[in-house]
C-alpha cells in the first residue's frame, strides 16, 4: 500500500527545509504521497510553486487555531506554554531559556508577577531537575485537543501513516500533533533552526521521533527534553545544501549590480537579528560611519539586511528603527539597504523567497556582521569572515514593558557559546574592537578559516549537500518499520 504523510510547515524556514531541499522529492520518489499543511492565504501560491505528481497542500488552519487558543482557558494555555518554554532539565545550558523568565518577568506587572511568575518559580524548579515532572506537562497539555478536532476532517480524507512538523509542538502545531496522537496516528519533529533544541524543550504534544543537524543538537534533545537516543536521528540541516551546491548563488556583478554596488570597493555585510531584545542600529551605524571615513584597511561599503521584525506592525519599535536604517542609507555615502522579501500570510518575511540573495550576500563579502544569529553557521558555509557585534545602547530599547538584553549577555547562550569557543569568528562589543577585526580580514580572508570549516563540520555534520537525502531516508526507515 501506498504510504502517505503529512507535513506542517507552518514557518517559512519550514518551507526551505522540507520544499527547497532533497527532503519531499526523495520520498516522492520513494512512492510516498505527501501533504504539506501551510499558511492558508499563501497554499496556492506555494503549491503552484512546487507542484509535483503525489504533493498536495492544504490550509493549515491557524486562524481556528488561534481562536481555541485565545478562547479555551487561554490563561492556562499560556501558562503551559511558558513552562514548556522555559522548563528543559539543568543537564543542559539554561542561558538562553533563562533569559526568556526574566523577559516574562519585564514584560508584565506585578499582578502578573505576584500572581502567576513567583509561584510558576516552583514548577519551573521541578521541571529542571525532575523528568516525571517534564513528562507530566506534556501529558497535561494533552487535555487542550480540540474536540471535534480542527483537522479531522483532513485526517479522515487522506488518513495518513505519519505526521511530521518542524517543531514538536512548540508552536501552533501542538493541535495537529495533539490531533495525530489522539488517533494513535505516530509524530515526527525535524529541528529546522540552529537554537530550537536549546531555546524550546519540553515538547507540546506526544512525538517519538526526531531528526536534527548535529549531535550537539542530539546531546540537547536527549539530555535537555528526554527524547529516547535510539529515536534522535542526526540528518544535518537539508536548508543548508543548496549552499554546498551553490545553486541560489548570482553571478558576482550581477549580484553587485542589483544593490548598486561598487566592484572595486570591499563589501561588508550587516545581518540584523536580536531585534527583539536590544536595538540593532548602534552596530549599524557604527560600520556606517567606518565604511564612510578614511579608518579601514580598504576602501569599503556597507551591505545592510534588515530583520523579518523590522517589518512588524507592532511594536512600533521595530518600525522606527527600520526607518533609522533607511535614513542611513541617504545620510552616508557608500551604504545600502536590502529587505527579505515577503511570502505573505502568516510566513511573512520568511518564506525562503531570497535564498539567491542571501547565498550571494554571504558569498560575495569580505566580511559578514551579526549579532549571533544563525547567519553565523550559513556564513561559515560560505567560509566568509565573520564577526559577532554586541555594541550596546544604554537601557535598550527604553520603553515601558519593553525588555532589552544587553547584547554582550548573550554570549553564554548555547550556539553563541559555541561559536565563542570555537573561534570561527571574532567578537567585537565596541567600535575600536569592530575596527580592529575588520581590518584583520579585509587584510586577509583566509584568517579563522581553518576553525569556520571545524565550526560548520560541529554544528551540521554533513557538508556534501546529503541532508536532505538522509533526513528523507530516515523518514522512509521509519515509515517501513512502522508495519513490522
Amino acid at each position: 500500500m501506498t504510504k502517505r504523510i503529512f507535513i506542517s510547515a507552518d514557518h517559512g524556514m519550514a518551507i526551505i527545509y522540507f520544499l527547497q531541499s532533497d527532503v519531499v522529492s526523495t520520498m516522492l520518489d520513494a512512492g510516498v504521497e505527501v501533504v504539506v499543511l501551510t499558511d492558508d492565504e499563501t497554499k496556492e501560491k506555494i503549491a503552484t510553486r512546487f507542484t509535483r505528481p503525489s504533493l498536495t497542500f492544504e490550509g493549515l488552519r491557524l486562524k481556528q487555531a488561534n481562536d481555541y487558543a485565545k478562547k479555551v482557558s487561554p490563561r492556562l494555555q499560556s501558562l503551559l506554554i511558558y513552562l514548556r518554554r522555559v522548563g528543559g532539565s539543568r543537564r543542559i545550558n539554561t542561558e538562553a531559556m533563562d533569559s526568556h523568565i526574566w523577559e516574562v518577568w519585564g514584560e508584565n506587572g506585578w499582578k502578573f508577577r505576584l500572581g502567576i511568575w513567583i509561584p510558576s518559580a516552583v514548577m519551573i524548579l521541578l521541571l529542571r531537575n525532575f523528568s516525571w515532572a517534564r513528562k507530566l506537562l506534556v501529558k497535561i497539555q494533552n487535555r487542550f485537543t480540540p474536540d471535534p478536532g480542527i483537522y479531522t476532517d483532513l485526517f479522515e480524507k487522506y488518513n495518513p501513516d505519519m505526521v511530521i512538523a518542524s517543531t514538536p509542538g512548540w508552536r501552533m502545531d501542538r493541535y495537529l500533533l495533539r490531533e495525530s496522537a489522539r488517533r494513535g496516528i505516530p509524530n515526527m519533529t525535524v529541528i529546522v533552526g540552529w537554537d530550537n533544541s536549546s531555546s524550546y524543550n519540553v515538547s507540546g504534544a506526544d512525538v517519538q521521533w526526531a531528526t536534527c543537524w548535529s549531535q550537539l543538537q542530539k546531546d540537547e534533545l536527549v539530555y535537555g527534553s528526554d527524547w529516547k537516543p535510539e529515536n534522535v536521528n542526526i540528518g544535518g540541516i537539508p536548508s543548508y545544501d543548496g549552499y554546498f551546491r551553490k545553486q541560489w548563488l548570482m553571478p558576482r556583478d550581477e549580484y553587485f549590480k542589483l544593490h548598486n554596488l561598487d566592484p572595486k570597493r570591499k563589501l561588508i555585510s550587516y545581518a540584523s537579528s536580536f531585534v527583539h531584545f536590544a536595538p540593532n542600529f548602534p552596530n549599524i551605524e557604527a560600520l556606517a560611519k567606518l565604511v564612510s571615513s578614511d579608518s579601514l584597511a580598504e576602501p569599503s561599503q556597507l551591505l545592510i539586511r534588515l530583520h523579518p521584525s523590522h517589518f512588524q506592525d507592532k511594536p512600533k519599535i521595530f518600525a522606527e528603527e527600520r526607518q533609522r536604517v533607511f535614513d542611513l542609507e541617504k545620510k552616508y555615502p557608500h551604504v545600502h539597504v536590502v529587505q527579505p522579501v515577503a511570502l505573505g500570510g502568516s510566513l511573512g518575511y520568511y518564506g525562503g523567497e531570497d535564498m539567491d540573495e542571501k547565498s550571494s550576500m554571504m558569498a560575495y563579502s569580505d566580511v559578514v556582521v551579526t549579532v549571533y544569529s544563525t547567519m553565523l553557521v550559513e556564513t561559515a558555509v560560505h567560509n566568509t569572515p565573520m564577526i559577532a557585534a554586541t555594541i550596546d545602547v544604554p537601557g535598550g530599547w527604553n520603553k515601558p514593558n519593553k525588555f532589552s538584553l544587553s547584547l554582550k549577555e548573550i554570549g553564554d547562550w548555547p550556539t553563541h557559546q559555541r561559536f565563542r569557543w570555537a573561534k570561527a569568528g571574532r567578537v567585537a562589543s565596541d567600535e575600536s574592537q569592530l575596527l580592529e577585526a575588520l581590518n584583520m580580514y579585509l587584510q586577509d580572508r583566509g584568517v579563522d578559516s581553518v576553525e569556520r570549516r571545524k565550526f560548520v563540520e560541529d554544528e551540521i555534520t554533513f557538508t556534501d549537500a546529503s541532508s536532505g537525502r538522509r533526513t528523507a531516508e530516515f523518514i522512509l526507515k521509519v515509515l517501513e518499520n512502522l508495519n513490522r
